[in-house]
């Protein structure tokens, strides 16, 4: 299998977010199968449908051979390492997280099932995504959104303040 480039979100707003972020971003190092490739700077943004203090963001690049549902579990047995506490499906976009990650894309892959929709389903209609892909990727293309930097043209509105990762 020919290694694909993957862009993985990390957000956290509950805790020590700093270290939980580091912690995930070695965790993802390390993953086998992989290639780490880059990290953008970290963001600070308010909430979006949910509640509790603002969050740190950041986007991690890789290069994998895994296919996107192993990838997809490998990304949630570190937020279960890391202390993610999963709810109920009603309550997920309401409550504040020791540690997200999603798997945003999986080279040009197009995919909607149960358990993993790609590109990331909300990720054009949001800032804290989108600047920090943009770092990595300034020219990228969403498949079947166009390209990143127009979308986030249309996303001012939401607060997204480059933060030092000592903060």
């Amino acid at each position: 299998m020919t290694a694909q480039r993957a862009y993985i979100g990390l957000g956290a707003n509950e805790g020590d977010v700093v270290a939980t972020l580091n912690a995930a971003i070695e965790a993802l190092r390390s993953l086998q199968q992989c290639e780490f490739v880059g990290l953008s700077p970290f963001y600070r943004t308010a909430p979006i449908e949910a509640e509790g203090p603002d969050y740190t963001n950041a986007v991690v690049a890789i290069d994998t051979v895994m296919e996107p549902y192993a990838l997809l579990l490998a990304l949630l047995d570190i937020e279960l390492r890391l202390g993610r506490k999963r709810r109920g499906a009603d309550a997920r976009l309401k409550s504040s997280r020791r540690v997200d990650l999603d798997l945003l894309l999986h080279g040009p892959l197009l995919m909607r099932s149960t358990p993993l929709t790609l590109p990331h389903p909300r990720m054009h209609e949001r800032a804290f995504v989108l600047r920090p892909l943009l770092d990595l990727a300034p020219d990228l293309e969403l498949p079947g959104h166009g390209p990143a930097a127009r979308l986030l043209g249309a996303l001012m509105h939401q607060r997204v303040e480059r933060v030092d990762p000592e903060d």
